[in-house]
């Protein structure tokens, strides 16, 4: 080697060394931003780096308001409360098209175990806007002639049913949604590296610069409680979405027998099986959130079957195996970023 391409080559890694240096200082004197608030019944935590310190919560609080004004069955004026009383609705803000395209992939790649026409079961149930009546046998036979998301038309322009009774409940999908479009905001102002939490599931982008590695959460023992919430694995995650679903919180209390929230939409009758909880992580969570559901509803045994079929989902499941004992099967793709507490 020469001495000019000696100089180059050291010029280079000079340069290269200078800059990894510069690069290194600035992310160590970057404090992390960290904001917190309410939304859909439930709270949401943000902490990003941003070189130049912007405060967000205040566009974020105005752009989830408009996510609720789309898709939130409990505020009676919301786009999806319109069209669950009438039969069609033009869309007036750019919040409700997506989870409905989100929903029919999801219903297509599940077999229909997630389902958002669900919400007359729903409701029925106690698990919704409207007053339970837990129904009967005859009655739920008379509720499932209304859910199937084939009654669900929509365009770019619009959503309409081909059956008026038919309705829209986007309960397991809207907090990854509303996850989706906060990040999606943040990124459109130069944020990288971000943890993006709402109502327990989110996004983890890049890394978290205090500490120089991938985000780390916790994935809640199914036998926490309310008063005494504890996990049973960690997770390190750049770059995916996290969400869990599960009953150990969720239920209703009927005459002593505790009914999960998560309805099957075939059956029509609360779901009852070993699964205990599903964390799913994808590269967005309105996807995360809608197959946390479907797990939920087919059980460990389907979606394992489904999960070695999708290669693109990754997966923590907590069943219930012989003796009462916590079985735990991890998707190969992240095994290796799962530690499970004993």
């Amino acid at each position: 080697m020469s001495n000019r391409t000696k100089n180059i080559v050291y010029t280079g890694l000079l340069m290269l060394t200078v800059f990894a240096v510069w690069q290194y200082r600035r992310n160590q004197t970057q404090k992390p931003i960290k904001i917190s608030g309410e939304t859909m019944a439930t709270t949401y935590h943000i902490t990003y780096f941003d070189s130049k310190q912007r405060d967000f919560k205040a566009s974020i609080d105005s752009l989830l308001k408009l996510v609720n004004a789309s898709i939130n069955t409990y505020d009676p004026t919301s786009e999806i409360s319109v069209f669950n009383k009438t039969t069609s609705v033009v869309f007036a803000l750019p919040y409700l098209l997506p989870p409905i395209k989100k929903s029919q992939e999801v219903v297509s790649q599940s077999n229909g175990t997630y389902d958002p026409t669900v919400m007359p079961l729903v409701n029925a149930w106690g698990f919704g806007p409207a007053k339970p009546f837990d129904p009967d046998s005859s009655q739920i036979d008379s509720l499932k002639q209304f859910v199937g998301f084939e009654k669900i038309q929509f365009n770019a322009d619009s959503v309409w049913k081909t059956d008026r009774r038919a309705q829209l409940d986007f309960g397991g999908i809207g907090q990854g949604y509303g996850a989706d479009v906060i990040t999606d905001f943040l990124k459109s102002n130069g944020i990288e590296n971000m943890f993006v939490e709402l109502g327990g599931e989110g996004m983890a982008c890049g890394i978290n610069l205090e500490s120089g590695k991938p985000w780390r959460i916790g994935i809640l023992d199914p036998k926490s409680t309310d008063a005494d919430q504890f996990f049973k694995a960690y997770i390190n995650l750049k770059d995916k979405s996290f969400t869990t679903s599960g009953n150990y919180f969720n239920y209703r209390d009927v005459n002593g027998k505790k009914f999960s929230h998560t309805i099957d939409p075939e059956a029509g009758y609360p779901v009852m099986h070993e699964l205990l909880s599903a964390s799913v992580f994808t590269q967005d969570c309105a996807t995360a959130d809608a197959w946390g559901t479907a797990f939920m509803v087919m059980g460990h045994q389907k979606a394992i079957e489904i999960l070695k079929q999708h290669p693109e989902l990754d997966a923590i499941l907590m069943y219930s195996g012989t003796d009462g004992v916590t079985e735990i099967y991890i998707t190969p793709g992240i095994k290796s970023q799962v530690e499970i507490k004993p």
